[in-house]
């Protein structure tokens, strides 16, 4: 069954690829689309009937180099079950969407068959991300990273006619490639530690790596730490965590159910899948989870900051999930592994929901994503704005709080029971700066978020009054997609809280923990002094109320700035103007980059094409072979005179030559 899961989307993909000149542009479409269809429903029965025993499913004998052996095997467990779910599910879903959606694309002649193309690269991405998730070693899931990486490459560049997209694509590349770099160089060191890339043997030989000592750059280290640094260094590219973020953003040139698939729920969650699969190794390194606690708290205030500006509305979403990344990578560095699968599960609803919803918008405003163009939209798009509304109220965190104690699972929207569960854990892991900056960044969320809705669908018409007056809802297979996910972002934390964060003898069934029990034997792993999550639980009540309190205060702030005194906004960017560009032009890391990075590259090009092909390869090189070579031509060219004395001659001379080396040969023997 879960082979079928793995390649059905690969199938789906060839023949939307390959073949759908032969059986029809749409034809390839529905095929692709039902194929996604049967892995989401095959990986829900797989998810709700799995028995918590770890499954390895052999595929295929794949490499074979000296003591390195490896299969195509599937690994099974907790981890898998629960990505496999939000892959196809969410991907599925944006595969329906984007019937609507690109038939109303203004990008591409009616006539050019880009829809085939376009559902060939969804249904590879898929694949590959299912390849990603259910590997069991790391070469397998090196595979699945680079693919999931050339398929956003395709997909982002969709519009390649677009400079802009083109450019996007490209630096999306580049930037995965310096994280990737840090994944490799991870891979290399375990296989030089244990001589085994299967994940099996490495979490085996956890404890041991978290004993050694590996020299690295300019030092000796602890293993594990160096180690689990690189791996999250290919973490950070992938999910784009502070310095290797640029791509996300830029990412928004593709078209709006890419950026649901890639940038909500499923790409960008493989670094957060990556750091919870490999818990037996960071259980042993402390070092490298603070920092991972560091980089994913600064990561949730740096985006949510930029967010708080942004007028796109593509943008505003992209930075938050950027800041949402930033909270899994610090509940996964606080050591509370389930916790940040359980955020990344809520947050697949909501947010993918969030990025159609826009889409379901840019759709009705004719392909306008600037929001100060919008206004007073919610009774042109109702059931979008209801959904968006449902999507704002999951992200911002509503809920009720301690009412755990009243019904046994806390009541309230599916974000709002993760990240408060993020927020008490990073606390109970005594990181008071991660604390601080995630109850910040949760203020900046709300603020934003409701900025969005207030200036999308609140107030009057602002902009092209005829795109206005023409607002239509979106068709039934772009709003379908927008219920099934609303009912996820409603009531998915609520129906799994136990599991992920609440009773630990549930939560250690869920993942197949077991006291004493081997790294690697359960889903996830924690040390025997590993006990966050026991002091999660018994938080101070100021703890638990604090996202709670930053929720309501973004909502005041935005309620005032944009329904009450919407002159406000324009006078504190005007008074603020050195802080309000700062974060428009998003702490100028673009800029800083390009000094630093794209410039030098250039250069360096420029150097090595006009000095070294140029004056070496051009001027001296060929110039000595232009003269050389023309003279021997020109020898040669002599002695093919045609005249039979001459080569008579020729022939007299050679055996001249031979009889005088027989000689002298023969004489020194």
């Amino acid at each position: 069954m879960v082979s079928v899961i793995l390649l059905a989307p690969l199938v789906g993909a060839l023949i939307c690829g390959f073949f759908w000149r032969l059986i029809g542009e749409r034809t390839g479409q529905i095929i692709s689309t039902g194929l996604l269809f049967l892995a989401a429903v095959l990986s829900w029965y797989v998810f709700l009937t799995f028995n918590g025993t770890t499954q390895h499913i052999e595929l295929m004998r794949w490499v074979e180099s000296g003591t390195l052996s490896t299969d195509w095997a599937i690994r099974l467990d907790r981890l898998t079950a629960i990505m496999l779910i939000v892959v196809t599910t969410v991907s599925a879903l944006v595969h329906l969407y984007s019937f609507g959606y690109m038939a109303h694309d203004e990008n591409w002649g009616h006539d050019e068959p880009y829809r085939a193309r376009f559902f060939a690269y969804l249904s590879f991405f898929t694949f590959a991300m299912l390849a990603l998730v259910t590997s069991d070693n790391l070469i397998q899931m090196f595979f699945g990273w680079e693919g999931v990486g050339v398929a956003s490459y395709l997909l982002i560049g969709f519009y390649y006619r677009k400079p802009s997209a083109a450019a996007a694509a490209i630096k999306a590349f580049v930037v995965n490639r310096v994280g990737d770099f840090g994944f490799a160089l991870g891979i290399f060191g375990l296989f030089y530690l244990t001589d085994s890339i299967k994940f099996d043997d490495v979490f085996a030989a956890a404890p041991t790596i978290g004993g050694e000592t590996l020299h690295f750059l300019w030092g000796n280290w602890n293993a594990a730490n160096v180690l689990g640094v690189l791996l999250f260094i290919g973490a950070c590219g992938k999910s784009a965590q502070l310095f290797l973020h640029t791509w996300l953003p830029d990412a928004m040139e593709g078209p709006t159910p890419v950026s649901a698939l890639i940038h909500a729920a499923t790409m960008v969650t493989a670094g957060v899948f990556l750091v919870c699969r490999m818990s037996p190794l960071y259980e042993f390194a402390p070092d490298a989870k603070m920092f991972i606690v560091v980089i994913g708290a600064s990561t949730a205030f740096f985006a949510a900051t930029v967010g708080l500006v942004q007028n796109d509305i593509k943008r505003v979403i992209a930075y938050s999930t950027c800041s949402q990344l930033g909270y899994m990578f610090a509940a996964a560095g606080s050591g509370v592994y389930g916790v940040a699968m359980f955020h990344l599960l809520t947050h697949a609803f909501f947010k993918a929901m969030l990025f159609l919803g826009a889409g379901s918008v840019i759709t009705a405003m004719h392909h306008e994503q600037d929001m100060r163009n919008y206004g007073g939209l919610r009774k042109k798009v109702p059931l979008t704005f209801w959904a968006m509304m449902i999507g704002t109220l999951a992200i911002t965190g509503v809920g009720i709080p301690f009412s755990g104690e009243a019904f046994g699972v806390p009541i309230g929207f599916a974000g709002f029971l993760s990240k408060d569960a993020i927020i008490e854990s990073t606390y109970a892991g005594g990181s008071i700066y991660g604390f601080t900056l995630l109850v910040v960044a949760a203020a900046f969320t709300s603020f934003y978020s409701w900025r969005l809705m207030f200036l999308t669908f609140y107030g009057e018409a602002r902009g092209d009054h005829h795109a206005h007056d023409h607002a239509k809802e979106s068709p039934l297979v772009m709003t379908i997609p927008l219920v099934v996910l609303a009912v996820g972002a409603v009531f998915a934390g609520m129906a799994w809280y136990n599991d992920f964060f609440g009773n630990v003898e549930t939560m250690s069934h869920f993942f197949s923990l077991k006291e004493g029990a081997a790294p690697g034997a359960g889903a996830i792993y924690y040390g025997e002094a590993n006990k966050v999550l026991e002091t999660a639980h018994q938080s101070p009540a100021w703890v638990s109320l604090s996202p709670f309190v930053a929720m309501l205060l973004g909502f005041g702030v935005a309620y005032q700035f944009y329904i009450r005194k919407p002159y406000l906004p324009a006078l504190w960017a005007e008074n603020q103007a050195p802080l309000y560009r700062f974060l428009l032009n998003k702490w100028y890391f673009d800029e800083l980059y390009e000094v630093i990075f794209v410039r030098a590259a250039k250069a360096l090009g420029r150097l090595l094409w006009k000095r070294g092909d140029g004056d070496i390869i051009d001027g001296t090189l060929n110039g000595v072979a232009m003269g050389i070579v023309p003279f021997f031509t020109r020898l040669a060219g002599r002695a093919q005179s045609g005249y039979i004395f001459t080569y008579a001659f020729a022939m007299v001379l050679g055996i001249a030559v031979l009889i005088t080396w027989m000689t002298i040969a023969g004489g020194t023997h």
